[in-house]
Order: C-alpha cells, then sequence, then structure tokens
C-alpha cells in the first residue's frame, strides 16, 4: 500500500476513535457509489454525521480543512442523502463534519474537528 494511503487510513482510524470519544455511533466507514465515498458516517444523538477527513504530514501545502471546497462540501450532503436511500433511512437532522489530522510520523498526530460545516 502507498505511504499516502497508510497516512490516510491511519487519519481515518483517529478521527473514528476521536468521534467516539465524543459519545458519536461510528454506522459505516468508507462507503462508496457511483457519485463518491464517505469517510465515515456517525450517529450524533438524532443526527446523521458525515465526516470528512483530511490527513496530511504537514502544511507545507496547506492546511487539510483548505483542501475541502464548496463542491466538495456540497457533494457530501449529496453522498449523505444517498445513504440514507441506500440504506432506506430518513434522517432529516444531518451535517457535514470535517476533521483535519495532521500527522508527520514523528510527535504525536493532531486533530481539529469542524462540526457542521457548509
Amino acid at each position: 500500500m502507498k505511504a499516502k494511503d497508510l497516512l490516510g487510513r491511519r487519519g481515518e482510524e483517529l478521527a473514528a476513535e476521536y468521534l467516539e470519544s465524543l459519545g458519536m455511533l461510528i454506522v459505516e466507514r468508507n462507503w462508496r457509489c457511483r457519485e463518491g465515498e464517505i469517510d465515515i458516517v456517525a450517529l450524533d444523538g438524532d443526527a446523521l454525521v458525515i465526516a470528512e477527513v483530511k490527513t496530511r504530514r504537514s502544511l507545507a501545502f496547506g492546511h487539510p480543512f483548505e483542501a475541502v471546497s464548496r463542491d466538495k462540501l456540497a457533494r457530501l450532503h449529496r453522498l449523505g442523502s444517498a445513504w440514507c436511500r441506500d440504506h432506506e433511512l430518513r434522517m432529516p437532522l444531518r451535517r457535514v463534519d470535517v476533521i483535519a489530522v495532521l500527522d508527520d510520523g514523528v510527535c504525536e498526530p493532531t486533530l481539529e474537528h469542524l462540526p457542521g460545516v457548509g
């Protein structure tokens, strides 16, 4: 597996552990359909959370949050609707959270969480 893929997988694992520490229930990871992929699907009380995880080794190419464009947020909202249709669920409370993980492989990784983006 490529180093980039390993980094992304580690970031998603850290993000899932973090969301669970907040009391969220992880429902699914890496769900895919024709339109794209959801990194983490979780329940936060009555709300369905579509979590996008961006992991970087450094800030050399910008903060991970900068990689989530307006178009990407719109796609994540559509993917949340597609996930609900695919699972035959009605979830009127839905939100997109973005989690940034910085992991240089030397120091302890840092994590930032933006709930309810876009």
